[in-house]
């Protein structure tokens, strides 16, 4: 018997669920939007640019009818600007049960800063989505089932995260090797996440996933990929299965990676994947997290009294 292909289609039925998706205005952010609106979630659309953020709203609505989406403002590239969405978020209700950390950059022509003085990268695929979800993790022992996805990247395979120089002023820049060590430090977070949630008593799951080649405008600034995504590329809503699976599927496992299940995990439908062997590392996660709060000057709270959830979706 074939094996089943996984595909929205299996997607558990969301209603009175809320689900924050950053970088929801395109690509595989935008689809794993409306897939779950489609669901019957309500969908919070996160992204910097106002102007494809409401765009995209629109474009779920259009699609899904009755879909309950928003669009707010969220540029992981400003502190200032992760804090505002936070507050404004719990101003709503006290409610999260998907957060999906899905924004991204990737291989900028020249080292960039933030406004916080972090490499570009770095500061915005990790220590970004990093103090999100810790201004909003008290959220998650109050939904059962809830969840963290972050969006790594096979990238995670040809890299090194060096923390004696993350954010790249001692060696010369390379984008796309600085891309590749951001992904490792995505895998590190979710698996370090993932130990503290459990010591603390949280039956909250924190997973990973990647879209294997799919085309999507974050690959722009990467040569190779135009000349390569019409041959490899997989379209964003297959993409981002292995995100949507990782988010609702009852088969997935704390500290799990997902993505496709075809040629060198490039292409295919979800399944476990393997991260890379830096990503597994648990005392560079430990030291990462020690690193990262004092980067984002926000501490693990004390979420240990807190009602536990069970790990169904």
């Amino acid at each position: 018997m074939a094996k089943k292909r996984w595909t929205v289609a299996d997607i558990p039925d969301q209603t009175g669920r809320v689900a924050i998706v950053t970088g929801a205005n395109s690509g595989i952010g935008y689809e794993t939007a409306k897939a779950l609106a489609a669901a019957g979630a309500s969908v919070i659309v996160a992204s910097r640019n106002d102007e494809r953020g409401q765009q995209a709203v629109s474009g779920i609505q259009g699609v899904v009818e009755g879909a309950s989406t928003e669009f707010m403002r969220l540029d992981l590239a400003s502190l200032a600007s992760v804090r505002a969405f936070a507050q404004a978020f719990k101003a709503r209700g006290d409610r999260l049960d998907l957060l999906i950390n899905n924004a991204g950059v990737m291989n900028p022509p020249e080292r960039i800063e933030t406004e916080d003085g972090f490499e570009l990268q770095f500061g915005t695929n990790h220590l970004g989505h990093f103090a999100l979800t810790l201004l909003l993790i008290d959220l998650l022992p109050k939904a059962p089932g809830s969840r963290v996805v972050n969006v790594s990247s096979t990238a995670q395979n040809f890299g090194k995260l060096d923390l004696e120089d993350p954010h790249w002023t001692r060696r010369r820049f390379h984008g796309m090797r600085s891309y590749a060590a951001s992904k490792i430090a995505n895998m590190l977070f979710t698996l370090e996440l993932q130990r503290r949630l459990a010591d603390a008593g949280v039956e909250a799951i924190t997973t990973a996933a990647h879209p294997g080649w799919t085309a999507t405008n974050l690959q722009d600034e990467t040569p190779i990929a135009r000349v390569l995504n019409p041959i490899l590329a997989m379209e964003p809503w297959q993409g981002a299965l292995p995100t949507l699976f990782a988010a609702v599927d009852q088969q997935v496992v704390p500290s799990g990676y997902y993505g496709p299940d075809g040629l060198w995990t490039m292409r295919g439908y979800p399944s476990p994947n393997t991260p890379a062997k830096q990503s597994t590392d648990a005392d560079l996660a430990a030291r990462l997290w020690s690193l990262s709060e004092e980067l984002v000057g926000i501490d693990w709270p004390t979420i240990a009294d807190s009602p536990a959830t069970s790990h169904g979706a």
